[in-house]
């Protein structure tokens, strides 16, 4: 056992022993995106509890339980991957029929997002079974936390998550010319061997903020913001950017120009009810519904007090 989890491990029976599991059901189950510490203590004893861990990568899941001071024998671990991810799926709905508890995990991460597991949630509803989320460890949501989109500020929502973007390059050029009108924040992943690709390809988006996260939560760990068009030079600067997984956050573009907003706003309540004005407006500028509206009530507001 790895002596520095040990603890870990009494706190998780400690914690979570005391909580529900129910039988006959799939644990889907977030794991470290590369800082081993970065598990939670309920994923440590369903890892221990399941009768089946179903995984992406037997051998590197085994690596993970064994560096938690899990050991499972090889028979309770079944490969679930991409290429097999149907198939394997029909083997953990007969385990859910004799009432085991299958947990899956994937390489890093949480599972069905960019990694497989999709599937097999959708298998498993489809026979009648629950998939209970362990959550936790996420590359998105951690970019997300460091990338400083101020969404509600600029009149925005949220953010979209496209992960990969095609290797082909007329077909990339397209998503990335989806990406330019945007109303949110984009979510992208990368490989190391395509991030120059990728670098030139978003020079497009000109003074667009991108932040790249480089090896989250790693020793190596990086997360930079800088413009688009600076991308690729950032990339050139040191050769071990090559190196890693990469995740980058494309910001919003900026709003459409308030004073520009707010005249074609004026026209249409000359002519239009508040709400059909706002729903104009929103048609023609892309911006979002709830700034207008608070915004053509207090140009409401104003002409009435100036008559």
């Amino acid at each position: 056992m790895n002596a520095s989890f040990s603890p870990a491990l009494l706190a998780a029976k400690e914690a979570a022993g005391g909580q529900h599991y129910p039988q006959g059901c799939l644990y889907v189950l977030a794991t470290p995106i590369g800082n081993l510490a970065d598990i939670t203590l309920r994923a440590l004893h369903v890892l221990a509890m399941a009768d089946c861990v179903a995984c992406e990568d037997t051998r590197h899941t085994q690596q993970m339980l064994r560096a938690y001071g899990i050991d499972r024998a090889g028979a309770t671990l079944l490969a679930l991957h991409q290429h097999n991810e149907v198939e394997a799926a029909h083997a953990v709905v007969a385990r859910l029929r004799e009432g085991q508890r299958v947990a899956y995990v994937s390489d890093a991460g949480t599972p069905g997002i960019s990694d497989p597991g999709a599937r097999l949630v959708a298998q498993v509803r489809t026979q009648g079974f629950r998939a209970i989320p362990l959550p936790g460890a996420s590359s998105v949501a951690a970019a997300m936390s460091v990338a400083g989109v101020d969404s509600a500020h600029a009149g925005h929502g949220g953010f979209v998550f496209k992960g990969f973007l095609s290797s082909k390059a007329t077909e990339r050029a397209t998503e990335i010319e989806a990406i330019k009108t945007a109303p949110n924040a984009v979510v992208l992943l990368e490989a190391p061997h395509r991030l120059e690709a990728l670098a030139h390809a978003l020079a497009c988006l000109g003074t667009r903020l991108v932040t790249v996260g480089r090896e989250l939560t790693k020793q190596y760990e990086e997360v930079c913001t800088v413009n688009a068009a600076d991308l690729g030079a950032w990339v050139a600067a040191d050769a071990n950017r090559l190196r890693g997984e990469f995740v980058l956050v494309v910001h919003p573009g900026a709003p459409a120009s308030v004073g520009v907003d707010n005249r074609i706003l004026a026209l249409l309540l000359e002519e239009l009810p508040l709400k059909s004005a706002v729903r104009l407006a929103a048609d023609i500028t892309g911006e979002a519904r709830n700034a207008l509206y608070t915004r053509a009530l207090a140009l409401q507001q104003e002409r009435q007090a100036s008559r």
